[in-house]
């Protein structure tokens, strides 16, 4: 039997890993191996009612199976619409009613973050500070302290506005005020092992975007120790959108989503 025949014998019983590594064995290997019949088998066992088409739309069994046979988790985004130096925000923080923090935050400045822990930060905020996922964190000019006790209502409201377009967006429905991004968001989470406090409030999508909810904008205030133990001395703020964003171009394209108005 020719060695042509024997590869045309062998290939049906092959998986589509082995298949596709016989395609770089040599030049005949890969043109056997690339017979469509061969792929059309593999597609038979995977997806039975696709073969019964005389032509898949794919042009050939290959592509078909090449395409769909894993799903992709990493997906290339088109090009970005927005920048981090069309957009600012406006971040105000209260304990009860008193205000402890407002400052306007340029998109840039949000965007280049630091790695550097104040003096005295321990391991696990470094860890913080230099994590793989995408973390827009800046350091407090003039550090706070806030109350730690359980009958202290500490909140946060972060506004967002877009400059190339005086548009602003929401996060919150339940706001009664326009352009709020996490409006009132209670640090309900107060970890003093990671010396953090989170909070989260979910984001104002636009309608244009009728299948996409429930995605939470986490705001964090990274601490150190007070000689008071009741009290946490505030040294930066971070923001993400870890739940689904982990990278610039995820956080800017989740931001141009956004109901701006």
């Amino acid at each position: 039997m020719a060695s042509e025949e024997v590869l045309k014998a062998v290939f049906p019983f092959l998986d589509s890993v082995d298949l596709a590594s016989c395609m770089g064995v040599c030049t005949q290997w890969k043109d056997i191996a690339s017979d469509d019949f061969f792929w059309k088998c593999l597609c038979a066992k995977r997806w039975p009612s696709i073969c019964k088409r005389p032509n898949p739309s794919t042009l050939t069994y290959y592509n078909l199976y090449k395409t769909f046979h894993k799903r992709q988790h990493h997906r290339t985004l088109l090009p970005l619409r927005i920048s981090f130096d069309d957009l600012e925000f406006f971040i105000d923080i209260w304990a009860e009613n008193t205000l402890l923090f407002s400052e306007v935050v340029p998109g840039s400045v949000l965007q280049a973050g630091f790695k550097i822990p104040a003096s005295g930060g321990c391991n696990v905020l470094k860890f913080q500070l230099e994590g793989s996922k995408y973390k827009m964190t800046f350091p407090v000019e003039h550090r706070f302290t806030i109350p730690s006790g359980q009958n202290q209502n500490v909140s946060v409201s972060v506004m967002v506005g877009r400059k190339d377009s005086n548009k602003v967006a929401r996060i919150v429905t339940k706001s009664t005020v326009d352009c709020i991004v996490v409006t009132k968001s209670m640090f309900g989470y107060i970890d003093r092992s990671l010396h953090r406090a989170m909070g989260f409030d979910y984001l104002d999508i636009s309608p244009c975007y009728p299948f996409v909810s429930r995605i939470r904008a986490w705001i964090s205030l990274l601490f150190m120790e007070d000689k008071n133990e009741d009290l946490m001395d505030v040294f930066a703020i971070q923001m993400n959108f870890c739940d689904v964003a982990n990278s610039k171009e995820e956080v800017l394209w989740l931001l141009d989503m956004l109901d701006w108005k």
